[in-house]
């Protein structure tokens, strides 16, 4: 389990087991970081679409939820994509961030919609996630990320989807988990050998 030196947030680890395929995995996960284990979940589609939810349970299509709803857990799945947390002083959001996701905005309309909702995020976090090390990408997808394209370690063209997170947070307080689900030890990875299990990006209030 991760925990950033934030109130409210964690990531879980391949070690924590799959919570989206386990119940008791959830159970486990919510004990030990003493949250409910009823969670508001959305289905995710890669898109840019925010939720606002006040219960727990499966909230609608979506990439990103927010609540102002204490003891609502919210949550999203990843396996190489990055979750990301926003805090405010009394409300949280999670989004599901992959290539799709940071090119369509999903961060900045969680962040409007929290907004515009009175509670503007103060402070963030970024899970761990596929690196520019091994996210190797074709010129279309490039072109979305010209700022932040660079090299795989094997000499391909690679877009750093951390660092365009951190561009787009760059005026709010931010944290972001160092490693790369795809080569480090310790992570489910779509990529490296398509695995249907998935980690958890979480928060609460």
């Amino acid at each position: 389990m991760i925990r950033p030196p934030l109130g409210g947030m964690a990531f879980t680890e391949a070690a924590d087991g799959d919570v989206r395929a386990s119940r008791a995995v959830r159970r486990r996960v919510s004990l030990e970081l003493g949250i409910s284990e009823q969670w508001a979940l959305v289905r995710q589609v890669h898109g840019a679409a925010v939720i606002q939810v006040n219960s727990p349970g499966m909230a609608g299509t979506a990439d990103a939820l927010w609540t102002a709803a204490t003891d609502v857990p919210i949550a999203i799945m990843t396996a190489d994509c990055f979750g990301v947390i926003l805090t405010a002083a009394e409300a949280v959001g999670v989004a599901h961030a992959g290539w799709r996701g940071v090119s369509a905005g999903v961060v900045a309309r969680l962040r409007e919609s929290m907004t515009e909702g009175g509670h503007p995020p103060s402070s963030a976090a970024i899970g761990p996630g596929i690196g520019a090390c091994c996210f190797e990408v074709g010129s279309d997808v490039a072109q979305s990320f010209s700022a932040d394209t660079r090299s795989t370690t094997w000499g391909t063209t690679s877009v750093d989807l951390q660092a365009a997170l951190q561009h787009q947070l760059r005026d709010i307080d931010t944290w972001a988990a160092s490693a790369c689900t795809r080569h480090e030890p310790g992570w489910f990875s779509h990529r490296k050998d398509g695995t249907e299990k998935r980690l958890a990006a979480l928060g609460w209030i």
